[in-house]
């Protein structure tokens, strides 16, 4: 059975940046979207994952429609993505409900702080990015799902720790392969 995005998290009013309509809905502009729901603010991988996502977004034509969610104001988003990319869209989700409507969860030690996350770590700095300031809980762990514009869940990453990360190049084979 195929997952679903409930309909009230669909017709839920959103705010944010360069935003496409007034609901979840609204945002899912192309037949497949990807939707990266991102840590806390200060958090490295955060910063990375915006990076990879950008730099694979803007290289192929093909990629999806990202819609990124973070959980800070929609001050701190301009903030955030001013350096990181500016046009991207973004949901504020301060209380997260679009959060929990997609199944995200607090992580716990292990997925923060395991030997796997200080290597990934270690990778996210030769990239770059550095710690910063948390905005919002900083146990909560990222998402990424590719939906339907009807808000069909396609395919989705289960992240086993903070600094899991798809390869966000092979999107596109996902996407295209959930279009057929």
């Amino acid at each position: 059975m195929t997952k679903r995005i409930p309909k009230d998290i669909l017709e839920r009013e959103v705010i944010g940046l360069n935003l496409a309509g007034r609901t979840l809905a609204g945002q899912l502009t192309a037949p497949v979207n990807l939707l990266v729901f991102l840590r806390h603010f200060g958090c490295v991988f955060c910063r990375e994952m915006v990076a990879d996502v950008r730099n694979a977004a803007t290289q192929d034509a093909n990629y999806p429609n990202v819609v990124f969610f973070y959980q800070g104001t929609v001050e701190q988003g301009q903030d955030f993505f001013a350096s990181l990319w500016k046009e991207a869209r973004a949901i504020s989700d301060t209380p997260l409900v679009f959060y929990k409507a997609l199944g995200i969860q607090r992580g716990g030690l292990r997925e923060m702080f395991g030997p796997e996350v200080w290597a990934c770590g270690l990778r996210a700095v030769g990239k770059g990015h550095f710690i910063g300031l948390p905005v919002g809980d900083p146990f909560v762990m990222p998402g990424a799902f590719l939906v339907s514009s009807a808000g069909d869940v396609l395919w989705q990453h289960d992240f086993r720790h903070a600094g899991d990360h798809p390869d966000w190049q092979a999107i596109v084979p996902a996407a295209t392969a959930a279009k057929a």
